[in-house]
C-alpha cells in the first residue's frame, strides 16, 4: 500500500537511509578540495583619474604600516593574521594568529 505522497514503505526506507547517510557524511571527502588563498597587505581608495594615471614606477600608499600584520584570506574570507617573511627568495607568511574554528565556520554564513 502506498502512503499519501505516493511512495511505498521500501521507497521511504531507502529515502530515510539516504538522508541519514547524507547527515552523517564524512568530512574526509572535502579535505582534498583546493581553495584560493591570498594575502592582503592593505587597502587604498583612488579616484578614477588617479587610477588612469598609474604607470610603471607609480606607488600606491596603503592603509597599513610596514610592521602591521597582513591578512590571510581563504576562499574570500579572512581567517588569520601573519607577518611577511622571505623563503629562498620568495615571499611567505608566518602565521601569528588564527581565528577559532567556530568563527571560521560562522563566517561561511
Amino acid at each position: 500500500m502506498e502512503d499519501i505522497v505516493g511512495q511505498s514503505e521500501s521507497q521511504q526506507s531507502a529515502a530515510s537511509a539516504g538522508q541519514e547517510s547524507a547527515g552523517n557524511w564524512n568530512i574526509d571527502l572535502l579535505l582534498d578540495v583546493e581553495l584560493p588563498v591570498s594575502v592582503s597587505f592593505g587597502n587604498s581608495e583612488m579616484q578614477l583619474k588617479e587610477v588612469l594615471k598609474l604607470e610603471p614606477g607609480s606607488v600606491i600608499e596603503l592603509d597599513k604600516s610596514v610592521n602591521d600584520p597582513v591578512t590571510i584570506i581563504v576562499n574570500h574570507k579572512p581567517i588569520a593574521k601573519g607577518e611577511v617573511v622571505m623563503i629562498d627568495g620568495n615571499y611567505g607568511v608566518r602565521i601569528l594568529e588564527v581565528e577559532s574554528a567556530a568563527d571560521r565556520i560562522r563566517s561561511l554564513g
